[in-house]
């Protein structure tokens, strides 16, 4: 089944079913109010949930409605938990050689992962706001996986009993403030303002055989400015799959119901199928010619990304932003 929230009903927003084709939805709140509550009681309301969008799909469900991707909300529009890893070795393996850097031997068995901002999500058509061009705007297409509750020292066998639902995230990034950051030693905080979510989460099994070994296995396309960026499989090169990511931030501690675990920008080792970043982008350019010639996105540009099936229908939908500057 496929998941959103409406903007409407407080912070939280209001939890809606979404059809197939993401063309219609109904308001769920008679079983959940909002995305976070249905997570926190899944075994009661997955049934009910699926329930509502069979009908929704079947054309019975009472009091549906063409949906306007504008008036949605994130599907989580605050989270307790976004935790983001970086399993797909190939960029930080180009990223580490421009800079004359090896990749450590502990990167291939101990996944790269660190605590982002979840306290608030953009909507999938909300405006990124920057306060300066300076920062050097980047974006990072992902793929996120939703957990229920997750016990703490789950092995990753346990942990896929666990993920729930599947999304999209731009995870907004500004490179010029990460290494003076890093080179403090303690992490990003300033580097990682707020990301936006895919307007909608699916369940596992909406995803047919691209769902494998807790990975996605379809392409992620991005577009900057209506333009060709790239469409790298999201189900290759990947290092660490989303279970084994899940029992990793769940190693020492559990997480709560409507957490999100990212996969960190997607990469392949096969460049021609383009990047889902800039500094990805950036850094190619520089290996195969001494520097970078792309630079990094402007207040105006604009950025979609998507995952289409194998029919090349919309699997969670567009996240569409334009960058803008944030004012006072």
């Amino acid at each position: 089944m496929k998941l959103g929230s409406l903007k409407e009903g407080g912070r939280d927003g209001t939890l809606i079913v979404v059809s197939r084709d993401l063309s219609r939805a109904v308001r769920a709140d008679g079983i959940a109010p909002t995305m976070q509550r249905a997570l926190e009681d899944w075994s009661n309301t997955a049934p009910r949930l699926n329930a509502l969008y069979e009908a929704l799909n079947a054309g019975t469900a009472d009091g549906a409605f063409d949906v306007d991707f504008a008036q949605l909300a994130a599907p989580l529009p605050r989270a307790y938990e976004f935790v983001d890893g970086s399993a797909y070795l190939p960029h930080v393996e180009r990223v580490r050689r421009a800079r004359g850097a090896e990749v450590p031997a502990s990167f291939y068995v101990d996944p790269l992962m660190y605590q982002a901002t979840s306290a608030g999500f953009y909507g999938p058509r909300d405006a990124v706001r920057v306060p300066s061009e300076s920062y050097g705007i980047d974006l990072e297409a992902e793929v996120v996986v939703i957990t229920d509750d997750v016990p703490m020292a789950a092995t990753p066998e346990e942990a896929a009993g666990h993920i729930q639902l599947v999304g999209l995230v731009n995870d907004v990034s500004l490179r010029n403030l990460i290494p003076d950051e890093l080179a403090k030693g303690f992490g990003f905080l300033q580097s990682k303002p707020r990301s936006a979510l895919s307007p909608v989460f699916v369940t596992p099994d909406e995803l047919g055989d691209a769902w494998q070994g807790n990975k996605v296995h379809r392409p992620l396309v991005t577009h900057i400015n209506g333009q060709w960026f790239g469409a790298p499989e999201a189900g290759v090169d990947m290092q660490f799959d989303f279970a084994q990511l899940v029992a990793h931030a769940a190693k020492t501690r559990p997480l709560s119901a409507g957490t999100i675990v990212g996969s960190g920008t997607v990469a392949n080792q096969d460049t021609s199928l383009g990047a889902s970043c800039f500094a990805e982008k950036r850094t190619v350019e520089t290996l195969e010619h001494g520097k970078p010639s792309t630079p990094f996105m402007s207040f105006g540009d604009t950025v979609h990304i998507e995952m289409l099936d194998a029919d090349g229908r919309s699997i969670f939908g567009a996240i569409e932003q334009r960058i803008e500057a944030h004012t006072r």
